[in-house]
C-alpha cells in the first residue's frame, strides 16, 4: 500500500467529518459501514469503487468522463431533491391570488425535516409516472420503508405554505386520475368505477404533490363561519391575498376581457365568469371586490355564501353534520399520543384515521366499535394530522373535501417564487418579473 499524501489525508478528514454530521442528523447508525469505504477511497485505495473507468488509466476517453460527469450529477441532485430542496410548479388557482398559477417554486424540505424515501426503488427526478405515459409506474414498491423524518428546524405552524401527498391519493383511476378516487366511489358507487377504470395504488410517497396553507395544526379546534375561519374562537389572521366567488350585477352593459384582466382576472376565470347578460360570477379578492363597486354600471357585489346546509361532498360525508364549504364545524384536529372518546356519532370524522392512515382493522359489529378485533370506546392517535385550505376560498379542494393531512404526507414548506410565468400573455409579457426571488409568506 502507498503511503497516503498530505493531500489525500486532508480530503479523508474533511469527508469523514461531514459524512459523520450527516449520520448524526440522518439518525441511522448503520451509516457507520460506509466509513471503511470512505477510508480506503481515500488512504487504501484497494478497491476499485470507479469500475466504469480503467484502473491504472490517467486520460480517460470522453464517453467514460461523461458517465463520470452524469453519476455524480445524478447522485449530488437526488441528495440534494430527498433532503434539502425542491422545485415545484402551480398547477392550479387553488392558492390565487397568494400563488398564481405559473408559479414556479423552491420547497425547503429541512425547516420540518426531510422524510426518508418510503419508496426507495425508483426512477431519479420522477414522481409516480415515467414521462409520456399515463400507467407506467416510475417506482416498484416491492420494497417499502416505515415512516420517518429526520430533524428540522421548527414544526409546522398555523399559516405556512405547505406541501404534500394527497391523502385520498392512495387509490387513482389511471385513465382519469385528476379527480379524487374516493369521491368518484362517493359520487357514483365502487362497482361502475372499478368496471369503467384501471384502479391502482400508490405509496404515501408517490401521491400527488397538492400546495395549501396550513389552517390548523395539532390539537386546534377549527370553524368556519359564512367563510371566515376561526381557530380556537380566534379570526384567522389576516395572511396571503384571500379569494372569494362574488356574484356581480351589471345594468346589462358587459364588461370587456381586457378590463377584467387588469384587475388581476386569467381569461380562464373570465370565460367561466359569464354566466348571463348583466350577470357574471368571478373569483375577487376583497380589493377587487370594491375596485368593481366603483364601474358606473355595476348595480351591485355580492360574495357567494353557501348558507346552512349538508353538502355531501364536504367532509366527513356524513348526514349527521350539515356542513358545506362556508359554514363548517366546529372540528377538533387530531394530536398524536391524545386519546378521544369513540362513538358512532364522531366516528365518520376519524375512521379514515384509524382505519387507513394507521393501518388499524376497523369494524362496526351490532352498533358497537371494534378495532383490531377488540371491542373499543377511545382511541389514542399515533401521528399529528393538519387541515389544509387554499386561499381561493370557492375554488379549491382541500381538507374541507377530504379531511385531515397525516404528518407523514408532509413534503415540505414552499420557500421562494424563483420564476413566474402568465399563461395569458406572450412572450416577454408573460414573464412576472415582480414576482421572481419572492419569499413565501
Amino acid at each position: 500500500m502507498e503511503k497516503p499524501s498530505k493531500k489525500d489525508i486532508i480530503k479523508f478528514s474533511i469527508v469523514t467529518v461531514i459524512y459523520i454530521l450527516w449520520i448524526i442528523w440522518n439518525g441511522g447508525l448503520w451509516w457507520l459501514l460506509g466509513l471503511p469505504i470512505i477510508f480506503d477511497i481515500y488512504i487504501t485505495k484497494k478497491v476499485h469503487w470507479a469500475f466504469w473507468k480503467k484502473k491504472g488509466v490517467k486520460k480517460q476517453t470522453k464517453t467514460v468522463e461523461w458517465i463520470d460527469a452524469i453519476i455524480f450529477a445524478v447522485v449530488v441532485a437526488s441528495l440534494i431533491r430527498t433532503f434539502l430542496f425542491e422545485a415545484y410548479t402551480i398547477p392550479s388557482s387553488s392558492m390565487e391570488k397568494s400563488l398564481l398559477v405559473g408559479d414556479y417554486l423552491f420547497v425547503n424540505k429541512y425547516t420540518y425535516g426531510p422524510r426518508k424515501p418510503i419508496t426507495p426503488i425508483a426512477v431519479p427526478f420522477v414522481h409516480h409516472t415515467m414521462p409520456f405515459t399515463a400507467t407506467t409506474r416510475s417506482y416498484s414498491d416491492i420494497w417499502q420503508r416505515d415512516y420517518k423524518r429526520m430533524a428540522g428546524i421548527r414544526k409546522i405552524r398555523n399559516n405556512d405554505v405547505v406541501v404534500f401527498n394527497f391523502p385520498e391519493g392512495d387509490t387513482v383511476c389511471l385513465e382519469n386520475q385528476a379527480p379524487s378516487y374516493h369521491q368518484l366511489v362517493r359520487d357514483y358507487g365502487r362497482d361502475k368505477i372499478w368496471k369503467h377504470f384501471t384502479i391502482g395504488y400508490r405509496p404515501v410517497d408517490k401521491r400527488e404533490n397538492y400546495i395549501k396553507r396550513c389552517i390548523g395544526i395539532p390539537g386546534d379546534t377549527l370553524k368556519i363561519v359564512d367563510g371566515q375561519v376561526f381557530i380556537n374562537s380566534t379570526a384567522q389572521a389576516e395572511i396571503g391575498d384571500k379569494q372569494y366567488r362574488y356574484d356581480i350585477f351589471t345594468d346589462g352593459t358587459a364588461f370587456s376581457k381586457k378590463s377584467l384582466q387588469k384587475l388581476g382576472l386569467s381569461v380562464e376565470d373570465i370565460n367561466h365568469g359569464f354566466l348571463d347578460d348583466g350577470y357574471y360570477q368571478l373569483p375577487l379578492t376583497e380589493k377587487m371586490a370594491e375596485d368593481l363597486k366603483s364601474y358606473r354600471f355595476v348595480k351591485k357585489v355580492q360574495r357567494v355564501n353557501a348558507g346552512v346546509g349538508y353538502n355531501s361532498n364536504i367532509f366527513p360525508h356524513s348526514e349527521n353534520y350539515a356542513w358545506n364549504e362556508d359554514n363548517f364545524g366546529p372540528l377538533w384536529i387530531p394530536k398524536k399520543g391524545v386519546t378521544i372518546n369513540l362513538n358512532l356519532a364522531n366516528l365518520p370524522i376519524y375512521q379514515r384515521i384509524i382505519d387507513i392512515y394507521e393501518e388499524n382493522d376497523l369494524e362496526v359489529r351490532d352498533s358497537s366499535i371494534y378495532i383490531n378485533g377488540e371491542l373499543s370506546d377511545c382511541y389514542t392517535f399515533k401521528m399529528d394530522y393538519y387541515w389544509m385550505m387554499g386561499d381561493n376560498r370557492h375554488n379549491s379542494l382541500d381538507s374541507r373535501y377530504w379531511g385531515f393531512v397525516p404528518e407523514n404526507h408532509i413534503v415540505g414548506k414552499a420557500s421562494m417564487i424563483w420564476f413566474s410565468s402568465d399563461k395569458d400573455q406572450p412572450f416577454p409579457k408573460n414573464i412576472r418579473w415582480r414576482r421572481l426571488l419572492n419569499l413565501i409568506d
